[in-house]
């Protein structure tokens, strides 16, 4: 069903998206979020729908010599784009300090969650390091400054993917945790005074325009952009690798969760 034709708001379309997905693939969902832009605070006005979940088998699907895929690609469509990783793919990324997972733990915009999602949240936080997390966003506004800032005209979107993360890389710096998804909270915390100007009127320009649109490019923000990125590629070289090796914490958690969704799947096979 496309948006256009459900009668719902969008929050009841994911969902009813999510209970096919349960149904269909026989899973439990223990987690399901916005990512992206609307989940960063800055979606365009054609902004899709970036729903991002997590999700748990039945032990016997963990046991079969044919494995199954880890990982469900649900629906791309102009509206929804939705995706999810199972818990066997989410811990061992987890263990390699994913950010991209830690923003799906900390998005703002949740459509559902549980209390067994909590504890794999609790877990996963001693996993994270600075120094994978820091070149990551590094990587990340690096990339996207090389690539889509450097002409005359440019897409006014993509400095928001270069200075969310240049910011996340302030964060990690001053309060070694995972930075928060929001853009206005990252801002608040970590932006400096007096480039504040530039980056308000680019976000009015920004949520009043297509994610197509285009305008001159900004120097005063490419000055800003540069002199970040020449600054954290020197302190990300020279941070310690800070990651927890151990497994044992994760291999404990995982199954957990699969007996936990053992014990779900016989109670609802009780009625």
């Amino acid at each position: 069903m496309k948006y256009k034709d459900f009668e719902g708001t969008i929050e009841e379309l994911v969902n009813l998206k999510l209970d096919e997905i349960e149904r269909e693939e026989h899973v439990k969902i223990l987690h399901a979020v916005e990512s992206g832009s609307r989940a960063w605070g800055f979606a365009s006005p054609d902004s899709d729908y970036d729903v991002r979940f997590v999700y748990v088998r039945t032990a016997k699907d963990y046991l079969r010599l044919d494995e199954k895929k880890d990982f469900i690609d649900w629906e791309l469509d102009e509206t929804l784009d939705i995706n999810g990783w199972d818990i066997s793919k989410t811990l061992r990324h987890f263990h390699k300090s994913n950010a991209t997972l830690f923003e799906w733990s900390n998005s703002p915009v949740v459509y559902r969650t549980t209390p067994e999602w909590e504890r794999v949240r609790e877990t996963a936080e001693r996993y994270f390091s600075c120094k994978a997390g820091m070149y990551h966003y590094y990587g990340t506004a690096r990339t996207n400054f090389t690539e889509y800032l450097q002409g005359e005209e440019v897409k006014y979107k993509k400095y928001f993917y270069v200075l969310r993360p240049i910011l996340a890389c302030k964060w990690i710096e001053e309060k070694g945790c995972p930075p928060p998804v929001l853009f206005s909270e990252l801002a608040s915390s970590v932006l400096e005074e007096e480039i504040r100007p530039a980056v308000e009127r680019l976000i009015d320009i920004k949520v009043k325009t297509p994610e197509t649109g285009t305008g001159g490019r900004i120097d005063e923000l490419n000055d800003y952009i540069s002199r970040n990125l020449d600054t954290f590629k020197r302190k990300t070289a020279a941070m310690p690798d800070d990651r927890v090796t151990d497994w044992e914490e994760l291999n404990r958690l995982f199954l957990e969760q699969i007996r936990l969704m053992e014990e779900s799947a016989k109670k609802l096979e009780k009625g």
